[in-house]
């Protein structure tokens, strides 16, 4: 049986619990789930550092294949588990939606993650406020690329979900609840239209409800 390694609170583990879903695989059935990270610890032990060096979740064990880093582990079950053509294979809605899993993880992420962990993980009197704010209104203005991306298309690629929405879908899902969490630390957040009627489609449409209260610990 697969298994993947990764406590459901990680933005980057509910990708791909997102995306087993999408493909009808099955918790317990189809994969089996290990909690790992933080407060489960078993990331540091010899036996998770062999299967993935850098001590970090999600670890995907597939029979002989084991995979880290969490967009690949996407392209990786859409490749092979898409019995059922929820994504598209079409080269050019491929390579538009992987366009955009690059900007996620080296443009958009970055910023964000520096706001996010800032306001859940460090000690209140550790943090910097002032780089918070700058990190988040620089997530922010990034975000109205992709709205206005969004004005001429439904989704990322296109006129139909492919998995670059997944991991786009989660970090806005992180921008929208710091800044109702934490609205003075952040500074204002731009109504991005666009990007709502994209969010309101993926829970109409996807598995995206999920992972969607998962995500809701990060702030508690």
């Amino acid at each position: 049986m697969m298994k993947l390694w990764g406590r459901k609170s990680s933005i980057n583990v509910q990708k791909i619990l997102w995306c087993l879903a999408e493909l009808g695989l099955v918790e317990g059935k189809d994969f089996e789930r290990i909690d790992a990270g933080l407060h489960f610890g078993q990331n540091r032990t010899p036996e998770f550092l062999k299967l993935n060096p850098n001590g970090l979740v999600p670890t995907l064990e597939d029979g002989d294949v084991v995979l880290w880093e969490s967009n690949t582990i996407l392209r990786y079950l859409a490749r092979k588990y898409d019995r059922s053509n929820r994504f598209s294979v079409d080269i050019n809605t491929q390579y538009q939606s992987e366009k955009w899993m690059d900007w996620q993880l080296g443009t958009m992420w970055p910023p964000l993650r520096v706001a996010l962990l800032g306001l859940t993980r460090t000690p209140e009197a550790d943090r910097n406020y002032p780089l918070i704010q700058k990190s988040y209104q620089e997530a922010d203005s990034l975000l109205k690329l992709f709205d206005q991306q969004l004005s001429t298309q439904q989704y990322c690629a296109g006129d139909h979900f492919q998995i670059g929405d997944i991991p786009l879908a989660l970090c806005v899902n992180r921008w929208i609840l710091l800044n109702q969490t934490f609205p003075e630390q952040t500074g204002p957040r731009t109504h991005l239209s666009n990007i709502d009627a994209w969010m309101k489609r993926l829970e109409e449409s996807t598995q995206y409800k999920l992972v969607e209260e998962k995500a809701l610990n990060i702030v508690k």
